[in-house]
């Protein structure tokens, strides 16, 4: 029932994101009143699917393919909720909630002065969500439900297994999605008339500190992890995730301090704007750089013993 619930409301959130989408070409009343609607529906409903993942995780609900594969009965309840996000179906599952929840910070910006902005900026943000939810819902599901209920898990991998771990993703994927709303409102800068003065600047400022801020902390959590838990040398001395995250953060900084002097003498401008797009593409790439490597390292062999709560596994690459 439960998995169910999580289901219709990634549907539920489509509708939401598509009139957000479709009524956001409007400027009037009504359409404030429809946006409103959809922001609050999609916070809420992003937020409904993911209580129902980490419910399914908690109770170790094993009808559910994702919670099969990456969770097990013995595990403590930290490393049950942490599986929820430590693989690709979970870790999508979240990229959506932090899309709709700066999607409403990103309403709430909305006033008289900035209508024009804020609603095109809104219109560009339905508009990843949407593509996002496509592609979770169609060929990354976390609800995707197996026929045979099993007695226990195939267990979460041991590396993982790590409180740094456990919330380096979340922090790091606030940091990748909150450039989000910066590059929406360059997006809807570059829209405008020349004759609109509205300084676009001062909206972009606040998204980009924070998800600098949260993106430097989730940075160096995954960095601590890797170095006591993986060591230097071998196959992790080219970390792929740890080295695709770093260079969003480079350019972030530089974002950063472009914008102090967009403030103070009003130049650089086009910069900002080129470099509030460049930032959210590379968090793109940065995210699916993970699911690549993820996907290309298959379990080869697999010795569990749940006695002992002791996991061997070994890999091969290809």
């Amino acid at each position: 029932m439960i998995p169910s619930i999580g289901n219709f409301s990634l549907w539920l959130s489509i509708i939401f994101g598509s009139l957000q989408f479709l009524f956001s070409y409007k400027k009037n009343y009504s359409s404030f009143q429809i946006n409103k609607t959809a922001a609050l529906g999609l916070i809420l409903s992003s937020i409904l699917s993911f209580s129902c993942l980490i419910y399914s995780y908690i109770v170790s609900d094993f009808t559910v393919l994702n919670v099969y594969q990456n969770s097990h009965t013995s595990k403590p309840l930290i490393y049950k909720i942490a599986a929820a996000w430590g693989n690709h179906e979970g870790s999508m599952l979240l990229w959506i909630l932090v899309l709709c929840i700066f999607n409403y910070f990103l309403f709430k910006l909305l006033n008289k002065k900035n209508f024009t902005l804020i609603f095109k900026a809104l219109e560009v943000q339905a508009l990843i969500i949407i593509i996002f939810l496509v592609f979770t819902i169609f060929t990354s599901n976390p609800f995707e439900r197996i026929f045979h209920s099993q007695e226990n898990g195939m267990g979460f991998n041991p590396l993982l297994q790590d409180p740094a771990l456990a919330i380096h993703p979340p922090l790091l994927y606030i940091g990748y999605v909150g450039f989000s709303a910066a590059f929406s409102i360059s997006i809807a800068t570059l829209k405008l008339n020349n004759n609109e003065k509205i300084p676009w600047h001062i909206y972009i400022k606040p998204f980009v500190i924070i998800s600098w801020t949260f993106l430097t902390i989730g940075i160096a959590l995954g960095s601590i992890w890797a170095y006591y838990e993986l060591g230097w040398g071998g196959w992790w001395f080219w970390d792929p995730v740890e080295n695709a995250s770093l260079m969003p953060w480079l350019l972030g900084t530089g974002l950063l301090h472009s914008l102090i002097i967009v403030e103070k003498k009003k130049s650089l401008q086009t910069w900002v704007l080129l470099l509030s797009i460049l930032v959210f593409l590379l968090s793109l790439i940065g995210t699916f750089f993970g699911k690549i490597r993820n996907i290309n390292k298959r379990p080869y062999i697999c010795f569990r013993s749940w006695q002992r709560n002791v996991y061997t596994h070994i890999y091969f690459f290809d």
